[in-house]
């Protein structure tokens, strides 16, 4: 059964310590090497179900340390028939926010823990969170960052004066690395989406959001471990019980809404995705426990919508947000949520930690997504003139050409002929198919769009 409100830290921490010692010395004899590596505040058999007293202490406690970020009405309403506030956590000081949770756990450790301080493994987000409030709180802090970890959050984490080890192909491994020094050293180990302290510091932007937007119709949430959606759900669901909670998740890496359906969290595979910060296999047991009586919905996104959301937020909104914090907008953008129009409708933009070279192939997806960047090939005539009467064709259609390859070797047709491939920019998505349609009544051989497409929802 699920226990109610959250557990002493105390009592867990000492029960975490003393098991992990004994079971270290077990283990030198080759037995129950595994049981060291259990995270007692995360138990599957006795999972913690989040109360509203426990944001409410949460808010109460990092207020003084925590940005109490906006939530504005956006343009972007007008493209989507919906009145849409954004709260903007990309704004926190770490760029997310995780740093909610983070503060609220390092203060609620016991004074003997804050002097051994805390061991986290993350790839981006929750490391950058524990290691700036523990600078500032004065707790030592180590995090295991896996080799994929983005140079820029290794980086930035040795700045704010964390520990840290990149080990570990992905964040898998890394977490048993990180139990293992949380077991030999005495670090308390942070489990960044299911700490109980941690879901109800994310909470406590459901308190904000609905202070700072009345009458809200529904909350569309990004989804990876459920720790946000936790936390936001219980407070929002308490002062508001007839606002919508509803989820999105990449269609990489749909665990939360498989935990719904099998109704436990189950190992769900994940693959390479924009959204990598919601690519999480397994949902945490107490944000389950918590979230899933209270989410009136979930809804899982494609790849090409999330690309066009980071886009559209670029562009309109002149906000920079990671593939994580756009995927709630993305499912908007997808048309997946047709019940909200009209609605008034809030949606967290919760992380802007995004390396500039992935943001460049975002914005390049997005483009592409929304028929604005497009590619064809072409067989013309090779005889002097004919490129240039497809350029002038081109560009007479107010076309840009921002690459042009012409290839003859491996060519079936008339030796007297080439194939021309073409990336241009178009305007919109009616642009780019009256270029379609005048090439075609121009070409014989006409071919639209890549060579090779991924599966997935297509914008248009």
């Amino acid at each position: 059964m699920p226990a109610e409100g959250l557990v002493g830290e105390h009592d867990i921490l000492t029960e975490a310590v003393d098991g992990a010692v004994s079971e270290v010395h077990e283990d030198m004899n080759g037995h129950a090497e595994e049981e060291t590596l259990k995270d007692p505040c995360c138990d599957p058999d006795n999972p913690v179900v989040l109360k509203f007293n426990d944001v409410s202490a949460a808010a109460y406690m990092i207020k003084s340390g925590i940005q109490k970020t906006p939530c504005t009405r956006s343009t972007i309403s007008s493209l989507t028939d919906m009145d849409i506030f954004f709260k903007k956590e990309f704004l926190q000081v770490t760029g997310s926010f995780k740093e909610r949770g983070a503060r609220y756990t390092l203060m609620m450790l016991p004074k003997e823990q804050k002097s051994v301080g805390v061991v986290a493994a993350s790839a981006g987000n929750h490391a950058l969170a524990l290691a700036y409030h523990g600078k500032d709180l004065g707790i030592p802090v180590s995090v295991v960052m896996p080799i994929i970890a983005p140079l820029m959050k290794v980086t930035l984490c040795k700045q704010y004066g964390a520990n840290v080890m990149v080990k570990g192909a992905d964040i898998g491994e890394s977490k048993t690395h990180a139990m293992r020094l949380a077991a030999e050293k005495g670090y308390k180990y942070v489990n960044g989406y299911d700490h109980p302290h941690i879901l109800a510091g994310q909470g406590t932007m459901g308190l904000e959001v609905v202070e700072q937007v009345p009458d809200i119709d529904a909350v569309v949430i990004p989804v990876g471990g459920g720790g946000l959606i936790a936390g936001a759900a219980v407070a929002i669901k308490s002062l508001s019980p007839t606002t919508q909670v509803i989820g999105v998740e990449s269609e990489r890496c749909a665990s939360f809404t498989a935990a719904m359906k099998a109704g436990k969290p189950v190992y769900t595979p994940a693959s390479s995705t924009l959204a990598d910060g919601l690519a999480v296999p397994l949902v945490g047991v107490n944000a389950f426990a918590t979230a899933a009586p209270l989410i009136d919905k979930m809804v899982v996104v494609s790849e090409a919508f999330v690309a066009l959301a980071i886009l559209r937020l670029v562009e309109i909104e002149k906000a920079v947000v990671e593939g994580a914090g756009a995927t709630a907008l993305a499912a908007v953008l997808a048309g997946l949520l047709p019940e909200l129009k009209g609605k008034r409708v809030v949606i967290p933009l919760c992380g802007g930690n995004i390396d500039t070279t992935i943001l460049g192939r975002c914005l390049e997806r997005g483009l592409a997504a929304d028929g604005r960047l497009c590619t064809f090939r072409v067989t013309v005539s090779d005889r002097p003139g004919g490129i240039a009467e497809l350029t002038k064709k081109i560009a007479s259609l107010g076309v840009s050409i921002k690459d042009i390859y012409h290839e003859r070797a491996w060519l079936r047709s008339d030796i007297f002929s080439v194939q021309v491939k073409c990336t241009v920019e178009t305007r919109d998505n009616e642009h780019a198919q009256q270029l379609e349609q005048t090439l075609r009544q121009q070409y014989a051989h006409v071919h639209w769009g890549p060579t090779h497409v991924v599966s997935g929802q297509s914008p248009h």
